[in-house]
C-alpha cells in the first residue's frame, strides 16, 4: 500500500514516502542519509507522548541513536523564543553540518524545525515526519519553513527543502475528528485548484476516508502530495504557479488574525471557509457558475466541516476591518491584493485584479448571514 512521490528539484530533489507503519521503518529509510548513526529530533509535547517512542524504536532497529527536544504544542510555539530554544539545543547537541535534524509533528514543528535546520551552520539537512493530515498533504512538502512575527504569520523564514518526507498514514488515527477535518480542508483544496476528477473522487470517498479507510487515506494523501510536488517543481519560490496553493488563504489569514490565531479557528478550517468565499467571489464576478460555490459548500457540509463565517464562534470585526487585515498579508504585491479565484471547480488562477468593493460585499453578506442565524 506504500506510495512514493518524487519532488523534482535537481540536486535538491527528494522523495515523499506515504503509507501505514512508516515510523517502525524510519531507521532503514533515514540511514542512507547519515554519515554517523545519530539524529536530533524536534517534536512537541503532545506528539512526543504519542509517537516518540515508536520513532526511537524504528531508528534503534537500524542502530541509529536519537536525541530529542519536545516544545510546547500549539501555534504560539512558532515564534522567536521557542525557535531560539530549538537552535540553542541543536548547538548544544553538537549537531554538525553533515548531520540530519528530524521534525516529528504537525505544521508548527515542521516549519520551526525546518527553519532551525536552514540557519544552523548555514544549513543542515532535515527529514520531515509529519503527524497531522494537514502537514502530510501540505506543509511538509515544498521547503517553506519559518516562524510567525507579531506583524503576521510566516513572515520570518527560508526556503529549505527536506532530504526526505515520511508520511505515516497510521498516525492519522490518533488525530481527533476536528484536526483530521481541518487537514481534509487542504486535501479538498487540491481538487478545487486543479483537478475536478479528484474533487469528484473526494465527494464519493470523503466519508470512508474520514471514518478510517486506510487505502482511501493513502490515495488522498498521495494525490495531494503529487499535485503539490508538480507545482513546487515548476515554481519553487512562488513567483507564479505556486501561488495557486494559496486558494482560500487570503480570506483565511484575515480570519485567523481576527480570531487571534486561537483554537476558535484552526488553519485548515480557515482555508475551507476561505475557498468557499473565493468561489462565492468568483461567481459574483461572473467567472464561474453560480452552482460551483454551492457544490463546494455542500461537500464541506456533508463532511461536517466549517463552511461559513457563521460557523466561527465569538465576535468578528466588520467587513472593512477584514479587508484591512487582508492587506497585511505577505502575498500583497505593490499594494495589490492577490486573490486565487476560479473559473470552475479544478480551474483556479491568480489575479490582482479584484475590486475591493466586491470582496467587501461578499464579506458583508457572509457577516449578515451570520447575524441572522
Amino acid at each position: 500500500m506504500h506510495q512514493s512521490v518524487h519532488v523534482e528539484l535537481g540536486e535538491r530533489s527528494y522523495d515523499v514516502e506515504i503509507g501505514p507503519d512508516l515510523l517502525p521503518q524510519a531507521g532503514v529509510r533515514i540511514a542512507p542519509l547519515l554519515p554517523r548513526p545519530r539524529v536530533a529530533v524536534i517534536t512537541d509535547e503532545t506528539v512526543a507522548a504519542l509517537h516518540l517512542e515508536a520513532l526511537r524504536d524504528g531508528l534503534g532497529s537500524a542502530g541509529i541513536e536519537m536525541t530529542s527536544l519536545a516544545l510546547p504544542a500549539g501555534e504560539a510555539t512558532k515564534s522567536w523564543p521557542q525557535f531560539e530554544r530549538a537552535v540553542e539545543w541543536l548547538l548544544s547537541e553538537k549537531v554538525e553540518r553533515r548531520d540530519v535534524v528530524v521534525a516529528l509533528g504537525g505544521g508548527v514543528i515542521g516549519d520551526l524545525a525546518g527553519f532551525a535546520a536552514a540557519v544552523l551552520r548555514r544549513g543542515v539537512r532535515f527529514v520531515q515526519i509529519p503527524t497531522s493530515l494537514l502537514a502530510q498533504v501540505d506543509s511538509s512538502v515544498g521547503g517553506k519553513t519559518g516562524i510567525n512575527a507579531p506583524q503576521g504569520k510566516n513572515l520570518i523564514g527560508a526556503f529549505h527543502q527536506p532530504s526526505l518526507v515520511l508520511a505515516d498514514t497510521s498516525v492519522l488515527s490518533t488525530l481527533n475528528a476536528r484536526d483530521f477535518l481541518a487537514g481534509y480542508g487542504e486535501v479538498v483544496k487540491y481538487g478545487l485548484l486543479g483537478d475536478e476528477d479528484f474533487f469528484e473522487w473526494l465527494e464519493a470517498n470523503g466519508p470512508a476516508l474520514s471514518s478510517g479507510n486506510m487505502s482511501a487515506r493513502v490515495q488522498a494523501v498521495t494525490r495531494s502530495v503529487q499535485m503539490k510536488a508538480d507545482i513546487v517543481a515548476r515554481d519553487e519560490t512562488e513567483q507564479g504557479d505556486r501561488a495557486l496553493l494559496n486558494l482560500g488563504h487570503t480570506f483565511c489569514h484575515a480570519l485567523e488574525a481576527a480570531t487571534g490565531y486561537s483554537d476558535r479557528l484552526l488553519h485548515g478550517e480557515g482555508v475551507a471557509i476561505g475557498y468557499a468565499l473565493a468561489f462565492e467571489l468568483s461567481a459574483r464576478l461572473g467567472l464561474c457558475a453560480q452552482e460551483d460555490p454551492s457544490r463546494v459548500r455542500a461537500h464541506l457540509r456533508a463532511m461536517g466541516m466549517k463552511t461559513d463565517l457563521a460557523d466561527i464562534p465569538g465576535d468578528l470585526p466588520d467587513a472593512a476591518a477584514l479587508v484591512a487585515l487582508m492587506a497585511q498579508d505577505k502575498k500583497v504585491v505593490d499594494g495589490q491584493l492577490r486573490f486565487i479565484l476560479a473559473r470552475g471547480i479544478g480551474e483556479a488562477f491568480v489575479t490582482s485584479d479584484v475590486p475591493q468593493e466586491a470582496v467587501a460585499s461578499v464579506l458583508q453578506d457572509a457577516l449578515a448571514n451570520r447575524r441572522s442565524n
